[in-house]
C-alpha cells in the first residue's frame, strides 16, 4: 500500500470555490480524532507493503494540534509497516504557520509541508473567501524555507480581473522561496459553490480563456526555465522532489483513504470511498463499520482512465502497457483515436509513449476525452 492519505475535513471558514467535502463546525472534533484513530485499526488488513508516502488533507488539516497528530501518527507507526523514508505531508495553511508550530510538525517527522498560497494578492484572496492574508502567506514561507527541506507553493491562476503581468509577479515572489515544489490550479466554477452562484447570478465575471491560458503557458515556460519538471499538468518539481503522495495517484498504484470522504483504491479494480458526513461516519467507525461505498471498475473504465491521467503526466501513455494490461484490440484503438490529435500536432508518439506537446497542454483533459472508449471495442 504504497500511500495513505487521512482526510480532517474542518475549516475556519468555507472557500468559495471549494467542492471537497469540508465542514466549518468542528464541535465533534475529538470524537473524529478517534474516529480516524480506529478506522486505521480497522483497514489494517487492507494493507499489503509498506508505506510510501502519508498525507494529511481536508478541509484544513493544519487545525489539527501537535499533540493530534502526534496520536495519530502513533497509531500508524505502531499499526502499519513504513518504508524507510516516508514523505509525510501537511496541507499547512498561512495564518495557521506559526513558528513554534512548524517545529513541532518538524519534530514529529513531518517532512514535507503543501503551502496554501493560493495568491499574493489580497483582492484574490478576499474573492476566493481565504482566512489568511497576502502577508502571512510570506512570513510563513519565510519560516517554511528555513525549516523545511520540501515543501510546495500551492497557487490558482486564473483569478478574475487578474492580468498576466499580476500573475508573473506571483510566480517570482513564490520562486524567491526558492520552493522545490510548485503546484498551480486555474480557478474552477464547481456546481454548488458560492462562485457558482456569483458566477450565475452575474456577480463576477471568469477571465477570459485566452488569459487563464496565457498564465498557464507562462507558468510552464517560467518553471521550466528555472529547472522544474512539469511532471503533471499542474505540478512542477525539481529533481528528487516528486510528490510521492500524488504521483502514487497518476501511476494507478494503490491508496488508502481514512476519514470522511476519504477515497481508497487496490491498484487494480476496486475503489471505495467513506460517506461524506463527519457525523454519520464517526456512528459507523463507533460501531465497527467501515462507511464505504464500493465499485468494480471495467476493463474500459481503467482504460479511461490510464488515459486520462497518463496524458496529463509526464510518463505519457505506452502503448506497450495497453496492449499488456488491456489487449491489442485497445492498442489498436488508440493508435486509430490518436492519429487525427497527431495530424492536429495535438499529440505525437515518443517511441511507444502517447504524449502531448508542450505548446497543447493546456488542453490536455479535451484532447484526452476524444481518445476515451465510449463502447467495447
Amino acid at each position: 500500500m504504497p500511500g495513505l492519505y487521512l482526510h480532517f475535513p474542518f475549516c475556519k471558514q468555507a472557500c468559495h470555490y471549494c467542492n471537497f467535502y469540508f465542514s466549518t463546525s468542528a464541535k465533534n472534533k475529538p470524537q473524529l480524532i478517534q474516529a480516524l484513530k480506529k478506522e486505521l485499526h480497522l483497514r489494517r488488513a487492507s494493507q499489503s507493503a509498506p508505506l510510501e508516502s502519508i498525507y494529511f488533507g481536508g478541509g484544513s488539516p493544519s487545525l489539527l494540534s501537535l499533540s493530534d497528530l502526534e496520536e495519530i501518527l502513533t497509531v500508524i507507526r505502531e499499526t502499519y509497516a513504513l518504508a524507510a523514508s516516508p514523505e509525510i505531508t501537511l496541507e499547512l495553511n498561512p495564518d495557521d504557520g506559526n513558528t513554534a508550530y512548524l517545529k513541532g510538525l518538524k519534530q514529529l517527522g513531518i517532512n514535507r509541508l503543501s503551502v496554501g498560497v493560493q495568491s499574493f494578492l489580497d483582492r484574490d484572496l478576499q474573492l476566493m473567501h481565504r482566512v489568511h492574508t497576502a502577508r502571512e502567506s510570506e512570513e510563513v514561507l519565510g519560516e517554511v524555507a528555513t525549516l523545511f527541506e520540501n515543501f510546495s507553493v500551492d497557487l490558482i491562476y486564473g483569478n478574475p480581473q487578474s492580468s498576466l503581468k499580476e500573475w508573473q509577479q506571483t510566480m517570482a515572489k513564490a520562486l524567491s522561496y526558492n520552493p522545490p515544489h510548485i503546484s498551480a490550479y486555474a480557478l474552477t466554477v464547481e456546481p454548488k459553490t458560492v462562485l457558482a452562484h456569483r458566477v450565475k447570478n452575474n456577480l463576477i465575471s471568469l477571465l477570459d480563456d485566452e488569459l487563464v491560458q496565457a498564465q498557464y503557458d507562462d507558468l510552464v515556460y517560467t518553471l521550466t526555465n528555472r529547472g522544474f519538471r512539469n511532471y503533471e499538468f499542474s505540478n512542477f518539481a525539481q529533481a528528487g522532489y516528486y510528490a510521492v503522495n500524488n504521483s502514487s495517484y497518476w501511476q494507478g498504484k494503490p491508496y488508502m483513504g481514512i476519514g470522511p470522504s476519504a477515497h481508497s483504491y487496490d491498484g487494480a479494480f476496486l475503489r471505495s470511498w467513506n460517506i461524506s458526513s463527519t457525523t454519520k461516519y464517526i456512528q459507523a467507525i463507533e460501531e465497527n463499520r467501515l462507511p464505504q461505498e464500493t465499485e468494480t471498475l471495467t476493463r474500459k473504465d481503467r482504460f479511461n482512465e490510464y488515459i486520462m491521467t497518463g496524458l496529463r503526466t509526464e510518463w505519457g501513455v505506452s502503448l506497450q502497457q495497453v496492449n499488456r494490461e488491456f489487449g491489442p484490440q485497445y492498442g489498436e484503438y488508440l493508435e486509430k483515436q490518436a492519429e487525427q490529435q497527431i495530424q492536429a500536432h495535438r499529440l505525437f508518439w515518443d517511441g511507444d509513449i502517447l504524449r502531448i506537446p508542450v505548446k497543447a497542454r493546456f488542453l490536455s483533459d479535451g484532447i484526452a476525452a476524444e481518445l476515451f472508449l465510449v463502447n467495447l471495442v
